[in-house]
């Protein structure tokens, strides 16, 4: 098993391990609890419902302990070469009752790729004379696992553990959303991202509560046909995967209070909705952007660009 070092930056960082399969895979940044405060090992990547600590992440969007809000860079790799993903939808009720959300995620990440949006995580890179951030996404569709998913807020290793059930062949570039069918329930949080260890392939993945009715994960998509469940998980999906290219190891891009790119516009929306390549429209918050905020552009906070 392997447990990565990492600098402290709020309280001791966290590390776990567990062996699967005979390999071994690690959860290499700790459980992602909204009571935890985010470390180095356990970095920003929450999407805080609207409702908890009054406005979304639990901190003023933008709001920054320096001179300047903006995001800097902390030695770690950012995903240059854009994202391979593949969708997991965990829990029995998946394949008999899946309404508009299957369907419709896999039309979020066929569609999102190369967009304006994603063109909103591309100034960054891992120093200078280093790739920027890439904005390709190979989707791989998606895999049910009828396995019953967790009730309550599960681990970062628990999710890992579903992901490397189902990844047959895990890739470096991977990100891999884990969809659970159990709702939120008093979880402070939407979703997650994190990453680990499946054998000796470092990966990216998430997870992500069932949203159906749920007004503090809610942002009130107009688009006409989309349940307002199906628009609630396409919005936090695009935030996930906004830091997961930007900070995919928490060691990368991120303030002085540990909030990635997209925390720091959680909740603010600069269109009403954003048009993929594939012709879908979905409504999705804005990412922070150094250079909107140092030449006064971004529409929330300064440095907010949906790339609408």
């Amino acid at each position: 098993m392997y447990c990565g070092s990492v600098a402290i930056r709020r309280l001791l960082a966290l590390c776990v391990a567990v062996s699967i399969a005979g390999a071994a895979a690690v959860a290499a940044r700790g459980d992602a609890r909204p009571d935890v405060l985010r470390t180095a090992a356990n970095p920003a990547g929450i999407a805080y419902a609207h409702d908890n600590a009054g406005n979304g992440n639990g901190k003023k969007p933008g709001s920054g302990t320096g001179t300047s809000p903006n995001l800097s860079w902390h030695g770690g790799s950012v995903m240059s070469g854009g994202a391979a993903v593949q969708a997991i939808f965990w829990g029995s009720s998946w394949s008999s009752s899946p309404g508009d959300k299957v369907d419709g995620l896999d039309s979020f990440y066929a569609g999102i790729g190369g967009t304006s949006y994603l063109g909103t995580t591309q100034e960054y890179n891992a120093g200078a004379g280093t790739a920027n951030v890439g904005t390709t996404v190979t989707y791989a569709g998606h895999v049910l696992d009828s396995t019953a998913a967790q009730s309550g807020a599960p681990s970062t290793s628990a999710v890992l553990a579903v992901v490397a059930r189902d990844i047959t062949a895990p890739v470096q570039n991977g990100y891999y959303p884990v969809y659970s069918d159990q709702p939120r329930g008093t979880a402070g949080y939407c979703a997650w991202h994190s990453s680990g260890y499946i054998g000796t392939t470092r990966i990216q993945f998430a997870f992500f509560f069932k949203l159906d009715g749920d007004l503090g994960c809610n942002p009130y998509s107009t688009v006409t046909g989309q349940s307002e469940g199906l628009a609630a998980l396409a919005n936090v999906s695009g935030h996930e995967l906004s830091e997961a290219l930007t900070d995919p190891h928490g060691d990368a891009w991120y303030d002085t209070q540990g909030s990635e790119n997209a925390d720091k516009c959680a909740w603010t929306f600069g269109h009403s909705y954003l048009t993929f390549t594939n012709g879908t429209q979905w409504k999705i918050q804005g990412n922070w952007s150094n250079n909107a905020y140092t030449a006064s552009r971004g529409y929330a906070n300064g440095g907010c660009i949906d790339g609408g």
